[in-house]
């Protein structure tokens, strides 16, 4: 199970990324572009991953990460049930989310 305070610690540990609203939720962005968002009501989050990832997370664990259920996720919104993802999955998604966001000079300062 992953909390509220670990998706935004992680989020904001990497770098340029921002904490703000956005409608009910709220946001993580890197230069002002929304790489995840948190629904305290579902205690969800919501990343944005391309294509071919969203479809790899998906594979690796359909009940936890799954794409949004409409043109939304056709553009690579994807769920994360944050009560049954495992830590290390979590992790992977929300790492490859804030590098498909950031510009690559951001994103090449924490990929392996």
């Amino acid at each position: 199970m992953v909390t509220r305070k670990t998706l935004i610690a992680l989020a904001l540990s990497f770098p340029e990324t921002s904490e703000a609203p956005h409608f009910d939720k709220t946001s993580l962005r890197v230069r002002g572009k929304i790489f995840a968002t948190y629904d305290k009501k579902t205690h969800r989050a919501c990343v944005k991953l391309s294509e071919v990832d969203q479809d790899v997370f998906w594979k690796g664990a359909k009940s936890s990460i799954y794409p949004v259920a409409n043109a939304w996720g056709k553009q690579g919104w994807t769920w994360i049930e944050l009560g049954t993802v495992k830590k290390a999955q979590f992790i992977d998604v929300i790492t490859t989310a804030y590098c498909t966001v950031a510009p690559k000079a951001l994103a090449n300062q924490i990929r392996p």
